[in-house]
């Protein structure tokens, strides 16, 4: 693995993601502290109208194949 890390050229700390401190701050929260820090609501993401549709088809497609999947099986119960 050090060998990808030395044939780049760059160091190692270089190719870690900048938050790494901040997750290995994280790691030693009490069970408290920690609840109160992961329970900042997250905003809705701003996605293009394309996108919108596109998860909402796939809502539709997820419903209707669990419709189906409840069909059969009860289907096979007779």
């Amino acid at each position: 693995m050090n060998d990808t890390h030395q044939s780049s050229g760059l160091p190692e700390q270089d190719l870690q993601p900048p938050e790494r401190f901040q997750d290995e701050q994280v790691m030693h929260l009490e069970h408290g502290q920690l609840v109160a820090e992961t329970s900042w609501p997250v905003p809705r993401a701003a996605l293009s109208a394309p996108a919108a549709a596109g998860l909402w088809a796939l809502r539709v497609f997820a419903v209707l194949v669990s419709l189906m999947v409840i069909y059969t099986f009860i289907d096979q119960l007779h």
